[in-house]
């Protein structure tokens, strides 16, 4: 697959080193940014430009369901993966409503890699 860009946004450091460490066994996949908040995903999206951006749900001063309605109304082609702890059916719902190419639990982190995959296929 080609090179990818890839902005994460979580306030839980320990959580982006995991995110880190899953996404270096695709060398061509680079982690442009890594925001603690969702104005700084926000403001680091509309400067860089990623292709995905892994986006959990709740973060200080914008929840991550506000960052990508603001993102998306942008870059209606980004793709943006939630990453979050909540099984909530309605935070799921709401996650995704937003234009988002997918939800995934971060107790599934491990399937992260053909998450990302079938985004940017554009696969829902």
């Amino acid at each position: 697959m080609a090179e990818i860009r890839i902005l994460v946004a979580d306030d839980f450091e320990l959580w982006r080193i995991r995110i880190r460490e899953i996404l270096k066994s695709r060398p061509a996949w680079q982690i442009v940014f890594e925001a603690t908040d969702g104005v700084e995903a926000l403001e680091k999206t509309t400067e860089l430009h990623p292709d995905v951006v892994l986006l959990d749900i709740q973060m200080p001063r914008l929840s991550g369901i506000e960052a990508a309605r603001k993102m998306l109304q942008v870059f209606p082609d980004l793709k943006i993966i939630f990453l979050s702890q909540s099984n909530d059916e309605y935070v799921i719902a709401a996650a995704l409503e937003t234009g988002a190419k997918a939800y995934l639990q971060k107790t599934r982190a491990m399937e992260l890699i053909p998450v990302i995959e079938a985004a940017i296929r554009d696969e829902d």
